[in-house]
C-alpha cells in the first residue's frame, strides 16, 4: 500500500499524514476519537457531521446533475419501500463522492497535532490510496446484538429524523442495510491488510481508545 501523492492533492500534507477511523454505523466511533483528542490532544474531523451539514449544498447540486428532485428522494420509498439490499448498495455507490467531500474539507486542516478523521464513509477502499501505512487506519464495527443495543439506549440511533408511514419496517430496512455496509467494510479492510475491532458490548469506549491508541501509537504524541 502506497501513497498516490501525483494522484490525490494534498496541498499542506494533511491527508497523508491523518490517522482514519472507518467501519459501521453505532459502533462507538465519534465517541472514541473523543476520547483520543482528549488524552493525545489530536485535532478530530467528524465526518458524519459535515456530510449532515456542511456537504448538503453538494449534495444537492449532485441531483441537479443527475436529473433528480432538487428535495432528494421522498422518506417512504427511501426507507419503507426500498429492499435494504438495495439501500446498501445506493449507499455504497454514493460513498466516493462524498469521500471527495470529506478529503476537500480535510485539506483545508492545518494542525500541529495528528489529525484523526472519523466516519462510517471513510471506506477502507477510498482510504486506502491515500495513506502509505495500514496501520493509519483502523475499521471498528459493531456485532448485531451491540447494534440493537444501541439503537435502543441512543435516541439519535432509535429515530430515522423523517416521518413515514411504516416506522417499524423502515427501522428494520435501515438496520439491516446498516449491518450490509458494515459487514462490506469487514470484507474490504481484510482484503487489504487493514484492521478490523469489532465491538460487544464487552469492553467500554475507554478500552476500545486505549485499542486504537495502541494501533496507532506509531503516530500519536505523548498523553497530554
Amino acid at each position: 500500500m502506497t501513497s498516490h501523492d501525483a494522484q490525490t492533492w494534498d496541498p499542506f500534507g494533511t491527508l497523508r499524514r491523518a490517522l482514519w477511523i472507518g467501519g459501521g454505523q453505532w459502533a462507538g466511533k465519534s465517541t472514541v476519537a473523543r476520547l483520543l483528542a482528549v488524552q493525545y490532544g489530536v485535532t478530530v474531523y467528524h465526518y458524519d457531521y459535515h456530510d449532515a451539514r456542511g456537504h448538503n449544498d453538494r449534495r444537492i447540486a449532485r441531483r441537479v446533475g443527475r436529473g433528480e428532485p432538487v428535495t432528494g428522494p421522498d422518506p417512504d420509498r427511501m426507507w419503507v419501500h426500498t429492499t435494504p439490499e438495495k439501500m446498501a448498495a445506493e449507499t455504497l455507490a454514493g460513498f466516493p463522492d462524498r469521500f471527495e467531500w470529506a478529503l476537500d474539507d480535510l485539506r483545508a486542516l492545518v494542525s500541529g497535532h495528528p489529525i484523526i478523521a472519523e466516519g462510517w464513509g471513510l471506506r477502507p477502499e477510498l482510504v486506502a490510496p491515500v495513506i502509505d501505512s495500514p496501520r493509519r487506519m483502523v475499521v471498528i464495527v459493531p456485532t448485531p446484538e451491540f447494534r440493537l443495543r444501541q439503537v435502543q439506549e441512543l435516541p439519535r440511533a432509535a429515530s430515522l429524523g423523517h416521518r413515514v408511514s411504516d416506522p417499524a419496517r423502515a427501522q428494520a430496512n435501515r438496520l439491516t442495510r446498516d449491518r450490509l455496509v458494515a459487514e462490506d467494510a469487514v470484507r474490504t479492510a481484510q482484503r487489504i491488510g487493514i484492521r478490523v475491532i469489532e465491538v460487544d458490548g464487552s469492553r467500554d469506549a475507554a478500552a476500545i481508545a486505549e485499542l486504537v491508541a495502541d494501533h496507532f501509537s506509531p503516530y500519536l504524541p505523548q498523553k497530554v
